[in-house]
């Protein structure tokens, strides 16, 4: 699929850095088709001697010679980027943007020429080669674009594509789910530092915990009620530990804050 491509990255920092090295990993590129640019020059060393690539500190020369440009910025930092950008952008490039918030439409107005835009919505788990992240397409972007972007993320977790309406929801679960479970595995932490478990030793059990429930869930294909129902025996220790849950209204909370979050990136997309 990235046979011949060229791969400009406009921004390296924790998630720029990581498509790179993931796309280098699973050897959907090699290391001399892929530009990283970043205004701290210490960083592009760091991703240069570490990854092999190409860095420069120019974005424009960088989107020039590219054929794929993911554009890895911060949000505020968006209109300056693109303007700096905006001459050397044509519909033969693909944009994919990785900036919470950032709508397709608002790019392409910046950008002008009708340029083929995608928005990623990924998450902190990437870092951990497990995020989850979604993809939409932009009002001129082709149906096989969205592939790339797809393949991209796909290297470091589960891609999907969406359609951008629903970016706001993915926000709100997949984005900021991450801090959800942080949460959730410190609150299991300390309960067994409470009944005499080592801190660290709590932090791991709860932390596994979380991770193989998750991967079960994703390797069966079950619906999450039906593998708690395996581990809930009529009377048993879980039952009593679900029923202190289902009192503290743990499903209503959790809707709760994915709603919540989903409300405010749709706020911060308008302001």
């Amino acid at each position: 699929m990235f046979t011949g491509k060229k791969v400009a990255i406009i921004g390296g920092g924790k998630m720029g850095g990581i498509l790179a090295q993931g796309m280098i990993s699973r050897k959907l590129l090699s290391p001399q088709n892929i530009t990283v640019t970043d205004i701290d020059p210490q960083r592009l060393e760091e991703l240069r001697s570490s990854l092999k690539l190409r860095v420069t500190g120019d974005n424009a020369e960088a989107v020039k010679g590219a054929d794929i440009v993911v554009l890895a910025v911060k949000p505020q930092n968006f209109p300056e980027t693109l303007k700096g950008i905006r001459k050397a952008s044509n519909s033969s490039k693909l944009f994919i943007s990785i900036a919470a918030g950032v709508t397709t439409d608002s790019i392409e107005k910046l950008l002008t020429r009708k340029p083929r835009v995608l928005r990623v919505m990924p998450n902190v788990a990437a870092l951990a080669g497990e995020g989850a992240a979604a993809v939409a397409r932009g009002h001129f972007a082709r149906k096989d674009d969205a592939q790339y972007a797809l393949a991209m993320l796909g290297a470091v977790g589960l891609a999907v594509e969406v359609e951008e309406k629903l970016m706001d929801a993915v926000t709100g679960l997949s984005g900021s789910g991450p801090a959800y479970c942080f949460v959730i595995i410190e609150a299991l932490a300390d309960a067994g530092v409470q009944l005499g478990l080592g801190r660290d030793l709590a932090e791991k059990l709860a932390a596994q915990t979380m991770l193989g429930a998750a991967r079960l869930c994703l390797q069966e294909n079950q619906h999450p009620a039906r593998l708690k129902n395996m581990v809930t025996s009529p009377g048993g220790t879980t039952a009593a530990g679900l029923r202190v849950l289902e009192e503290g209204k743990i499903r209503a909370t959790l809707t709760g804050a994915v709603e919540a979050a989903a409300k405010r990136a749709k706020e911060l997309a308008g302001s």
